[in-house]
């Protein structure tokens, strides 16, 4: 009985395990988003353009691919909160968050785009990309209702990624690996 219950359970796994499919060393899988795409800020007024993953390439970036619930939000809310705290210089580093419009609670899609060009307008060295299809999650094989960071280096490698919420040790990890990218971009 015992064994049986075990192959069970061993046959389930792979069911259960989300992965992504992000290579540390490596480019990120090209991403092209059409729909919607990269707010554009012009005299307080917001306009958008279509987006890729591959204008990612001449700044260290962080990544945040978060689904557009509230409770995505919070997933990795110390980590952006650590990310403007440090100050990184904007000429070296940039923020990108994409919202994945796709996956948000039913009806709550003009208040999710609100937010988005609140934010924008607040922050305006950062960039912020909204994913009407859910594009990104699909190629990139990201869960549910979640949020992921990735970390890039200038030439749009891959230096670090995590799905879900990150613990306060993994938030000063990737600070510090931030940081060590944007001073070999400095001091080359």
């Amino acid at each position: 009985m015992m064994r049986k219950f075990i192959v069970i359970l061993l046959s389930l796994l792979p069911c259960l395990a989300i992965a992504n499919n992000f290579t540390i060393g490596q480019p990120l899988k090209p991403l092209s988003i059409q729909d919607k795409g990269q707010l554009v800020l012009t005299n307080d007024t917001i306009t958008y353009r279509p987006w890729d993953s591959r204008s990612l390439i001449g700044k260290v970036r962080i990544i945040q691919y978060i689904a557009g619930r509230s409770s995505a939000k919070k997933q990795n809310g110390d980590m952006i909160k650590a990310v403007k705290a440090a100050q990184l210089p904007s000429t070296y580093f940039q923020p990108v968050t994409i919202v994945n419009a796709d996956d948000e609670l039913l009806g709550s899609g003009l208040f999710v785009q609100g937010k988005i060009e609140k934010n924008q307008r607040k922050y305006p060295w950062a960039q912020f990309v909204i994913d009407n299809d859910g594009k990104g999650k699909a190629l990139w094989q990201l869960p549910d209702a979640s949020s992921t960071i990735i970390v890039t280096d200038k030439q749009g490698k891959v230096r670090w990624e995590k799905d879900g919420p990150m613990t306060d040790d993994e938030v000063s990890q990737v600070i510090q690996l931030l940081r060590e990218l944007v001073k070999t971009d400095v001091n080359p």
